[in-house]
């Protein structure tokens, strides 16, 4: 098939949805739409297919260059275990996988109910907030710093810093190139301080500590490998958890029955969470690029294409997805919100666990809650997140 003959999906223009109609209408129409940056994959079968098809690469590490961003973030992107490929890609994940191991992530879920548990407390005096100053932003800052072994009072610029590191994967980045490059040469910094701690031995037990441990046994990766892969860790840690959870609040805003349904079986909060990133996921698309020349699925794609698989497009594909409501009862097939194939997310779990702890806490402590102002959300692709969630609340 020409690719002329694909419907085309503007993802430059204002107020342009991942989640819109328009891209509704395209995938009812071909599993695959022309977009200003490349391809956009929409339904579910195929992004299954081609997360894993060994004649694509992963396609971010060539954000920087599309965009014109120059410096230490682009040169950071550019090393990072997301851009890597083939032998050194599998040594950072050698390095990585066993840091985050299941028991370990799992040892850490008393620390993030405590969490959860101090900042709903902290708003029990009063009965509005603004949710993501208030409570996802410290909780997302306290809960990485659980992971590296901090003391939680240190969240404040490690948080701040994480979240203009994600300025640079938004469709406006070029804009704040200046606040994310100040950001990764202050994470850098921070990186190097958390390794020395661990090889003095101040630290022995934190996910940091786990990695020197692994990269001292290993020797196949390069000090700067370790450095960028504890940064890495910290932006999607922070970025993930923080934006997932303002994006809860505003899919229980839009359907309060679900909150209650939650309030009442807390069970159902693992799959409540897998049920909000299909519905209104963060990262809005997974990226790839060809590697050659290939046809797939009537389309031809030439060497240097680049492909987005997009998560909420794919996981409301009425192929896999009878109930495309937002629905925390049912169950349903895999999203690609954390990713797939040999790229999938490192830290898929520490979210899953974290944003389990806060939910939790959430659900017992508040009746109900709705905007109380005018929320404010990022561009709704590419990387994107809420600014602010005023909210009004009933408590228990």
């Amino acid at each position: 098939m020409n690719s002329g003959a694909l419907p085309f999906l503007d993802f430059q223009a204002p107020g342009f949805s991942t989640r819109s109609q328009e891209v509704i209408n395209a995938r009812a129409e071909n599993w695959c739409a022309r977009t200003p940056f490349g391809y956009a994959v929409l339904r579910h079968r195929e992004v299954g297919l081609l997360l894993r098809d060994k004649r694509l690469r992963q396609g971010s590490y060539a954000w920087p260059e599309t965009n014109g961003l120059k410096g230490s973030f682009a040169e950071f992107w550019s090393r990072s275990i997301i851009s890597t490929e083939g032998a050194t890609h599998k040594q950072l994940r050698a390095l990585a996988v066993p840091a985050l191991a299941p028991d370990f992530i799992e040892s850490l879920k008393p620390a993030f109910d405590a969490i959860s548990q101090e900042l709903v407390s902290s708003l029990r005096h009063r009965e509005v907030c603004e949710f993501m100053e208030d409570f996802s932003i410290p909780f997302a800052g306290k809960a990485i710093c659980t992971l590296l072994g901090l003391n939680t009072d240190d969240w404040h610029q490690l948080s701040h810093d994480a979240s203009d590191l994600g300025l640079g994967m938004g469709v406006d980045c070029k804009a704040h190139e200046e606040t994310f490059n100040a950001a990764c040469d202050r994470l850098m910094v921070f990186a190097r301080k958390l390794v020395e701690r661990a090889r003095s031995g101040e630290d022995t037990t934190s996910y940091v500590a786990r990695l020197v441990d692994q990269f001292e046994s290993l020797d196949l990766v390069d000090e700067q490998a370790l450095l960028d892969l504890v940064v890495i860790s910290i932006f999607g840690g922070v970025d993930t958890t923080r934006s997932q959870l303002g994006f809860a609040i505003g899919l229980f805003i839009q359907h309060p029955e679900q909150w209650q349904i939650l309030r009442n079986d807390l069970t159902l909060v693992p799959q409540a969470i897998e049920e909000i990133i299909r519905a209104w996921p963060t990262t809005t698309w997974a990226t790839r690029e060809a590697m050659e020349d290939f046809e797939f699925g009537n389309v031809e794609f030439r060497k240097g294409d680049t492909l987005h698989m997009l998560v909420h497009a794919s996981a409301r594909d009425p192929a896999i997805c009878d109930a495309p409501e937002f629905d925390i009862n049912c169950k349903r097939k895999i999203h690609f919100g954390f990713g797939g194939g040999a790229h999938h997310c490192l830290g898929a779990l520490v979210a899953r666990t974290d944003m389990a702890s806060a939910l939790t806490a959430l659900a017992k402590a508040w009746v109900g809650f709705d905007y109380n102002g005018e929320p404010e959300w990022l561009p709704d692709s590419g990387n994107t997140s809420p600014v602010k969630i005023p909210l009004k609340y009933r408590l228990a």
